[in-house]
């Protein structure tokens, strides 16, 4: 069963007619025999091989067995390799004990009893292989433990991501149903209003002015859940790697211009003012459609945070970038905040701000991301924030 595990058996001797005879007694396939005719050559081998047992001479010239296995004894590689001593000697009491006094496990004497050394050996190297293969279960029972120990702790933080996945869809099924609640709402208290005046015959309800002003409010509404829907199309996009950049050539001044022309309904509403400040034509390849979703996402937060304090629009180029700036002098955002911002569903709380769905600044990055460049933010808490946005020209 463990002779798989081969076995190397050292000899010393310094007559090699010896090493000879001995090497046949004991070799087999499932073995191997090293010779020394030394105690140097010994110890140069013992350095070399792991080894289940050694079988010292004990008189040789120069350096004796005793002295081999006292050396022996005393390395910690080697001091737990059983000894057999081998004497040609009588069998006085006195060199016995000096041979079990260096650590010898057994002594033969020559001549040798040949069923007596093959026994010896067998057992020893049995002793051997049922230790190494002991060893090596332990070892194998260590990395076993290693690996649960990394598997759980995988498993404990999987089930964390997944705790955490879940609070934030439930978060997020509550923040989209607040969200779309608002325009839906101002669309059928609209509705309920036009029903009340049509049951009253109240034609001057509906004039020309009157219209115009009804079919903007619903058109506010309808964009607004138009928006929300975008963003979580847009996320869904993003997981899933389908977010598609279209380059065209553009001028982002004038992209910035025109949208601010658009945005002035809602800087009236904001009751703010926004300055806008840019070099020349700043022209570049980019998704003229998902750049002008990032500004007016950092637009629509400089209104929203701003409270009602001017906004600073600033586009130039430096190092090689085309760079857009949307500062804003209101609540600011923390230290902290700034690490989150940029994640999903995460919003700067303030009381006086309804808050969107918390993935305006998310989408914006990921925008920025594929075009290969980077958005920033700097602020400090009630000194207003300004977000960069960088390009590649």
């Amino acid at each position: 069963m463990l002779s798989h595990i081969q076995a190397k058996l050292l000899i010393v001797d310094d007559l090699p007619e010896n090493l000879l005879a001995l090497e046949a007694l004991i070799k087999r396939e499932d073995r191997t025999v090293y010779k020394a005719l030394s105690a140097d050559e010994a110890l140069s081998l013992l350095l070399q091989h792991e080894f289940a047992m050694a079988i010292l001479d004990v008189q040789m010239p120069g350096m004796n067995g005793f002295e081999l296995a006292e050396l022996m004894r005393g390395m910690e590689r080697t001091k737990n390799i059983p000894i057999v001593f081998v004497s040609a000697a009588g069998r006085e009491l006195n060199y016995a004990f000096k041979g079990y006094e260096s650590g010898a496990v057994d002594f033969l004497h020559k001549p040798l009893d040949i069923h007596a050394v093959k026994s010896k050996v067998n057992v020893f190297v049995e002793l051997y292989r049922q230790s190494k293969a002991m060893k090596q279960q332990v070892e194998a029972l260590e990395q076993s433990r290693r690996e649960q120990e990394a598997l759980l702790k995988q498993l404990q933080s999987t089930q964390s991501e997944l705790e955490q996945a879940v609070r934030m869809r439930d978060d997020f099924m509550s923040i989209v149903a607040h969200e779309v609640r608002t325009p839906l709402n101002g669309l059928i208290l609209e509705t309920q209003l036009r029903k009340m005046h049509l049951a009253r015959d109240n034609a001057a309800a509906f004039t020309l002015d009157k219209m115009h002003a009804m079919v903007d409010r619903d058109e506010r509404q309808i964009k607004s859940l138009i928006r929300l829907i975008e963003d979580m199309l847009d996320v869904s996009r993003i997981r899933t790697g389908k977010l598609s950049i279209r380059p065209n050539r553009f001028d982002l001044v004038k992209l910035v211009d025109n949208l601010l022309q658009n945005f002035a309904p809602q800087v009236a509403a904001a009751e703010s003012s926004v300055t806008f400040t840019a070099d020349a034509p700043v022209e570049g390849n980019w998704d003229e459609f998902r750049i002008e979703q990032v500004i007016s996402n950092l637009l629509t937060n400089a209104l929203r945070y701003g409270g009602k304090s001017p906004i600073d629009v600033r586009v130039y180029s430096q190092d090689g970038q085309a760079r857009v700036e949307v500062q804003d002098r209101g609540i600011g955002i923390s230290e902290e905040n700034q690490k989150r911002i940029f994640q999903q569903f995460e919003r700067v709380s303030a009381k006086t701000v309804v808050a969107g769905l918390g993935l305006g600044l998310f989408i914006s990055e990921q925008i920025v991301a594929a075009h290969g460049g980077s958005i920033a933010v700097e602020s400090k808490i009630n000194e207003g924030a300004l977000f960069r946005v960088c390009l590649p020209l």
